[in-house]
Formats: C-alpha cells, sequence, structure tokens
C-alpha cells in the first residue's frame, strides 16, 4: 500500500502474512508541509502547469518591487519635508492627503473606462498595471528634485499607482480563477499571500540595507533604482508570456480561425500564447483583421448607408438571426438582438472574423454575406467541437459585455428597425 499526498509519495507499507512494514518518508512529509504553506493544496495536479513557473517570475517582480519601495518612500518623505525644521505638520498633512484624494479618483474613473475590459485582455493589463507602478515609484524618487512642482509631480505619481492597483487586482483575479482546476481558487489566493509575505519581508529587509548604503550617493541611489526597474519589468514579460489562457478573447479567436480556414489543426492554448500579442495596441503594429470588428453597436451611431445596409440585412439573411454583421468601409459593426445569448455572441463574433477574411477576396456586398452564412453552416459547429477537443473553453467570448442591444422585425409593407 502506499501512501500518497497530492502527487507525492510519503509511505510505504507492506503488509506480509506474519510481520508489517512501514517505510515513511520523513524528510519528503516535512518539506510536504513546509512548502503546503506556499501552494494550493494538490499542488502540482490542482493548478495548471503554468502556474509554477508564472508564479516564479511574479515572485521576483514583486521581490525588486519592495527593494525599490524603500528608495522611493525615503526619497518621497524627504520631500514631504521629514527631517527639515521649516516643515509645518499641517502642510505635510494636507499634501499628503490630496496625493491620496488624486490617487482614489484616479481609480474610479479608470474602472469606469477600462473595468469590462480588463478580463478579456489580462495579459496586457498586467504589463500596464507593472508599468503604471513604475512610473509611481520613478515620480517619488524625482519628486525632492523639483519642489516647485512637488504636489503636481506626487499626484501624478498616486494616480500611476491608483491605475496599478485596479488592473492588478482585477487582471489577478482573472489568473486565479484560470490556475484553479478543482474549484480551489480561494485556496490559490490564500497560497499567494503567504508568496507575498515572504517575498515583502525579504524585500524589505534588502530594500533597508540598500537604503542605508545609499545614503548620500545619488548616483548609486539612481543606478540601483534603474537597474531593479528594468529586472522588474523583465520579470513581469517572463511571467505573462508563461501563461496560456484557454479562454476566447478577440485575438485569441481570430488566431484560432484563421488557422482553421487555412485547413490547419487547431492548435493548443500553448500554441496561441506564443503567438499572441502581451503588449498594449499602442506598441505593437499588427495589423490583424479582429481589430476591424465593432461588437454591439448602436444603431444610432451608424450612417445612412451603413442604416441602409442593415435594412436589406433584416430582411433576408437575418430576418430570424440574433445579430446584424454590417461590412463598412473600415469596420465591421455588429448589431446584437435583445434576445441574445452569450453563445450568441462568440457566434457573431466568429461570423465577423469570417466576413473580414472573405471581404479581401472577390465578393461583393451581397456575395459575401452568402458566402459567410454558408461557411458558418458548414465549419461553425465543427470549429467549435475542435476547440472544445483541444481544452478551449466556448461557453462565452471573453469581451467587454454587451450594453447595447436592439430588436428588429418586418412585415410585407414597411421595414421597422427597433
Amino acid at each position: 500500500i502506499e501512501e500518497w499526498n497530492g502527487a507525492r509519495k510519503t509511505a510505504t507499507l507492506v503488509i506480509a502474512a506474519d510481520s508489517v512494514r512501514k517505510s515513511a518518508l520523513r524528510f519528503t512529509l516535512l518539506s510536504r508541509r513546509i512548502l503546503d504553506a506556499f501552494v494550493p493544496e494538490g499542488f502540482p495536479s490542482s493548478v495548471t502547469p503554468d502556474y509554477a513557473p508564472f508564479q516564479i517570475w511574479d515572485s521576483l517582480q514583486g521581490l525588486s518591487t519592495y527593494i525599490r519601495t524603500m528608495l522611493s518612500t525615503q526619497a518621497l518623505l524627504t520631500a514631504f519635508g521629514v527631517g527639515e525644521k521649516s516643515a509645518t505638520v499641517i502642510g505635510a498633512t494636507f499634501q499628503w492627503f490630496l496625493r491620496d484624494l488624486t490617487g482614489m479618483l484616479g481609480g474610479l474613473v479608470f474602472t469606469f473606462y477600462q473595468g469590462s475590459n480588463l478580463d478579456s485582455n489580462a495579459k496586457m493589463w498586467r504589463l500596464v498595471a507593472d508599468l503604471m507602478n513604475d512610473i509611481g515609484m520613478l515620480t517619488d524618487l524625482i519628486s525632492p528634485l523639483f519642489p516647485s512642482a512637488f504636489p503636481f509631480i506626487v499626484c501624478f505619481g498616486s494616480l500611476s499607482r491608483s491605475v496599478s492597483g485596479v488592473a492588478s487586482g482585477a487582471t489577478r483575479a482573472a489568473l486565479t480563477q484560470h490556475f484553479a482546476l478543482q474549484s480551489n481558487a480561494a485556496d490559490i489566493s490564500a497560497k499567494e499571500g503567504s508568496q507575498e509575505t515572504v517575498a515583502t519581508v525579504v524585500g524589505m529587509a534588502l530594500g533597508m540595507v540598500l537604503a542605508r548604503v545609499t545614503t548620500g550617493h545619488p548616483t548609486a541611489i539612481w543606478f540601483c533604482f534603474l537597474s531593479l526597474t528594468f529586472f522588474h519589468m523583465y520579470a513581469n514579460y517572463r511571467a505573462v508570456i508563461c501563461l496560456s489562457l484557454n479562454t476566447l478573447n478577440f485575438e485569441r479567436s481570430w488566431i484560432l480561425l484563421s488557422h482553421y480556414m487555412e485547413s490547419l489543426p487547431v492548435i493548443s492554448p500553448k500554441q496561441v500564447s506564443d503567438l499572441e500579442h502581451v503588449l498594449p495596441l499602442w506598441m505593437t503594429r499588427s495589423s490583424s483583421l479582429h481589430r476591424r470588428v465593432s461588437l454591439g453597436v448602436r444603431i444610432c451611431s451608424l450612417d445612412e448607408d451603413d442604416t441602409m445596409k442593415m435594412s436589406s440585412l433584416v430582411t433576408s439573411y437575418y430576418h430570424e438571426g440574433k445579430y446584424l454583421p454590417i461590412v463598412g468601409k473600415k469596420k465591421i459593426r455588429v448589431i446584437m438582438h435583445r434576445d441574445s445569448t452569450a453563445a450568441d455572441v462568440l457566434q457573431a463574433y466568429i461570423h465577423s472574423l469570417v466576413l473580414a477574411k472573405l471581404e479581401g477576396v472577390k465578393y461583393d456586398d451581397r456575395s459575401i454575406h452568402s458566402e459567410s452564412r454558408s461557411w458558418m453552416q458548414q465549419n461553425y459547429s465543427d470549429f467549435i467541437l475542435k476547440l472544445q477537443s483541444s481544452s478551449w473553453r466556448t461557453e462565452r467570448l471573453s469581451a467587454p459585455s454587451v450594453a447595447w442591444k436592439a430588436n428588429w422585425f418586418s412585415n410585407t409593407s414597411a421595414d421597422k428597425d427597433d
């Protein structure tokens, strides 16, 4: 009889006719108990394969952050007037309050504009969050150099860190759900807290030593800070490219569909992760067709030409459909039906990608819809089944929720749109 704890064997029990021999791996058991304080129960079988490499790089970037925090905090307190006789308590308190207020308002505004987009682009926003955190630390470090502009600098730094906090927390929640294979998201989150505590303690200790050694040496402070910042961004990039997310967002859907339409096998999440972009869109030159699709547009935002196209679609191809894809000059605008479901949204997006790919071939506006509908009827179900067999989650499109929907109907005398 073998005893197992998770994926590790801890003891062996051999039962003979007249004896019992037990062999316990005490060192393995001790190391496992220590490890259980920092990794989810049942590790590694209870989490996805990309959990361990991501956590290693994430812990390293966190360590560099806490070391730099000591340097930036020291500079910030100096700028607030700590240690100077001319500084007043009320002045420092007001400046600190203004800094916190700016950060809170910035977080609210950022959540309003980008909150629904964080889940679908977790990789990109993870990098953006850490970049904004680096900018916030940098502003703290330079704040003593510009006393006259100190309030503006410190408020900008607080604004950067508030954006970082919102984006980091939201993307971390999405990644935790991805890692959880046994509905153990809470356990993963708790063990991440243990890992972060160790990184914080070690980072603060090293940061205090570094701050003491570099005191009075501005060149050494800047050299250490910039070196740690470059390492921090490198570690974050390595952590993000380790992730193999199996949800379908805009870009991953396009990568999978383009392979399928070229009669290539459906590729795995790991293979797609090597092809997708993780940097912000303005830093890439990609011209993928998925950027041409606008999902869930408002009817009142259409111009006269697109409105006429919509009217003809309602009375022909999509009379009983749950979406209307309107092919324009620069965009394919998709209007979702009031009764559409998450599955309909995914189908509408895939259909729009097919339209975008066929548009550059040889079809006119009418035949392109006929050809795309024919392709969807023949291949869409097979495409979804192959995605599911390759571990892709196809119950919904990971994208901002469609807020604007419509209802359409027609009769023999006139066409009406609502």
